[in-house]
């Protein structure tokens, strides 16, 4: 029996890795366009953009 909560108690461990790993490698690209002068204002103009629609969409969504 101790070894079945010795195995719960890694599976948090296990998914806060899965998922650290999953947002390094969906952001990695994003880092290596960074490293372009011309696109780096595309980049942030699109994230700023991203923000501001995912707002928009949350606040109509809610009614405030």
């Amino acid at each position: 029996m101790n070894d079945f909560w010795n195995n719960v108690s890694r599976y948090p461990r296990f998914f806060i890795s899965s998922l650290a790993g999953l947002i390094l490698v969906i952001l990695t690209p994003f880092k290596n366009l960074f490293k372009i002068k011309k696109l780096r204002i595309f980049v942030i103009l699109g994230f700023i953009l991203f923000i501001a629609i995912l707002y928009a969409i949350i606040v109509n969504m809610t009614g405030l």
